[in-house]
C-alpha cells in the first residue's frame, strides 16, 4: 500500500498522467467529430468552444463584432475581452489538431505547475491534489474550455502574493480577468500582504496595458465599440440561467426563485466574515483555506456555472483537504464531491440517472456548496488542523 501511494503521488506519475488526459481529451475532440453530419445531428465541431476563441481573433482582425452570433461557424457565443481573442491568436492560424492539444497543455499544466508552487506543502500532497482533480480537469478539458487555465493562473497568484512578487501576482489576476471576470474575486486575499498601494498600482498599469493592446489591430473607434457591445451578453447572463449554483440548488430543491443579487449579497459576507480574525492573518494555514474558499465561491455562487467551471471548485476543494489533517466529516464531503461532482456527468452512472436525477438537481454543486460552509466554519471557529509544514520548499 506504501508503495502504491508513493507511485501516485510522484510528480513524474501526475505529469504523465496529465500529459495522457491532454492527448486523450485532444483525440477525443477532433476524431469524434463528424465532417459531414446527417440530417439532426450536432452540426458543429464537438471543440466548439475551441473554435469560438480561434476564430474570435479572424473577427478581430476583421473589424467584425465580437459578441454577434455566427451560426456558420460554431454554437453560443462569444463572451470574453477584446485581448483574449488577440492573443488566441498565436493559436488561430494552426490546424486544429495541433491548437486544440496545445490549449490543452496550457490548461493541464498551468494548474500543474500552479499546485506545485504552492509553498510549505509536501509534494505528496501536491501531487495528491492533482490526482483528485484530475477528473475534474479531463471534464473541463473535453469542453475545451478555459477555467483550468484561470484556477492555475489565481493559484499562481496566491503563490507570488505569498513571495510579494506584486508585479507577478496582479499580471496573472489580470490575465484571469480578461477571460471571465470573476477572477477579480481574489483580489480579496490583498488584505493579507503589506504594500497595498504598490499593489492596486499594478492592477491599475496590467488592467489599463490589457483593456487597450487590441487597438493595434482595431483603431480607437472599433475597439470603443466592442466594449459597448460586450455588455450586452454580460448584461443578458445574469438573467439567463440558475446554473450550477447556490441559486439553481435553492430553486431545484425548494422551489425558491430567489433574488439573485440577494444572494450574492449574503454569499459575499459570508466569504468576507472570516476577515474579521485579523489576528489569523500571518497564519499561512489561514490564508491558504482562504484562498480555498475564494475558488469554491467563485463556482457556487455563479448563476451562470456550468460542469467544465467546476475545476476551480475542485482546486478549491483539493486545497482545502491536503492542506489539514483529515477528519472523518472533511473525508466524508470530499467523497462525496469525487462521486457527485467529479464522477456525476461521467459515463459511470447510467444516462437516466444523470439526465433525469442529477442535472435536474444540480448534484454537481451541492457537496461544493456544504464544502464551502465547512471552509467558511473552519475559518470562523479555528478548526484548521495545519499538516501544511511538512517538506521542502518549492
Amino acid at each position: 500500500m506504501n508503495a502504491f501511494i508513493r507511485t501516485i503521488s510522484n510528480p513524474k506519475f501526475i505529469f504523465i498522467l496529465f500529459l495522457g488526459l491532454v492527448v486523450f481529451a485532444t483525440l477525443q475532440a477532433i476524431l469524434l467529430t463528424k465532417a459531414h453530419p446527417a440530417s439532426g445531428e450536432w452540426p458543429f465541431t464537438l471543440y466548439n468552444n475551441y473554435v469560438i476563441f480561434k476564430q474570435s481573433f479572424f473577427h478581430l482582425i476583421h473589424k467584425q463584432d465580437l459578441y454577434c452570433l455566427y451560426p456558420n461557424e460554431y454554437y453560443d457565443p462569444y463572451k470574453y475581452s477584446p485581448a483574449f481573442a488577440l492573443v488566441f491568436g498565436m493559436l488561430s492560424y494552426l490546424p486544429d489538431t495541433a491548437g486544440l492539444l496545445i490549449w490543452n497543455l496550457l490548461n493541464a499544466f498551468v494548474l500543474f505547475v500552479a499546485i506545485y508552487k504552492l509553498p510549505n506543502i509536501s509534494i505528496k500532497y501536491k501531487s495528491l491534489m492533482l490526482l483528485t482533480a484530475s477528473i475534474e480537469l479531463m471534464t473541463c478539458m473535453q469542453s475545451c474550455q478555459s477555467n483550468a487555465l484561470i484556477v492555475g493562473l489565481l493559484i499562481l497568484a496566491f503563490c507570488m502574493l505569498e513571495k510579494e512578487n506584486y508585479l507577478l501576482a496582479t499580471l496573472f489576476i489580470s490575465l484571469t480577468v480578461f477571460i471571465k471576470l470573476f477572477g477579480i474575486v481574489i483580489c480579496i486575499l490583498f488584505i493579507f500582504y503589506p504594500k497595498k498601494g504598490k499593489v492596486a498600482l499594478y492592477m491599475l498599469v496590467w488592467f489599463a496595458l490589457l483593456a487597450i493592446i487590441p487597438i493595434v489591430v482595431t483603431g480607437y473607434e472599433q475597439l470603443l465599440f466592442l466594449y459597448k457591445s460586450w455588455l450586452t451578453p454580460l448584461g443578458n447572463d445574469h438573467a439567463l440561467s440558475n446554473g450550477y449554483s447556490v441559486i439553481g440548488w435553492l430553486h431545484t430543491w425548494f422551489h425558491l426563485n430567489v433574488n439573485k443579487v440577494l444572494v450574492l449579497i449574503i454569499g459575499t459576507v459570508l466569504l468576507l466574515l472570516p476577515l474579521i480574525k485579523i489576528s489569523k492573518y500571518k497564519d499561512y494555514s489561514f490564508r491558504l483555506v482562504m484562498l480555498s474558499s475564494v475558488l469554491v465561491w467563485m463556482v457556487i455562487f455563479n448563476h451562470m456555472a456550468e460542469s467544465p467551471t467546476f475545476i476551480i471548485a475542485m482546486a478549491g476543494v483539493v486545497i482545502w483537504f491536503y492542506a489539514q489533517k483529515p477528519s472523518t466529516i472533511n473525508i466524508v464531503l470530499l467523497i462525496l464531491c469525487i462521486v457527485f461532482t467529479c464522477l456525476s456527468p461521467t459515463d459511470i452512472f447510467p444516462p437516466y440517472v444523470r439526465k433525469e436525477i442529477f442535472q435536474p438537481y444540480v448534484a454537481k454543486a451541492v457537496p461544493c456548496i456544504l464544502i464551502w460552509v465547512k471552509i467558511i466554519y473552519d475559518l470562523l471557529f479555528d478548526k484548521i488542523t495545519q499538516r501544511i509544514l511538512e517538506t521542502t520548499p518549492t
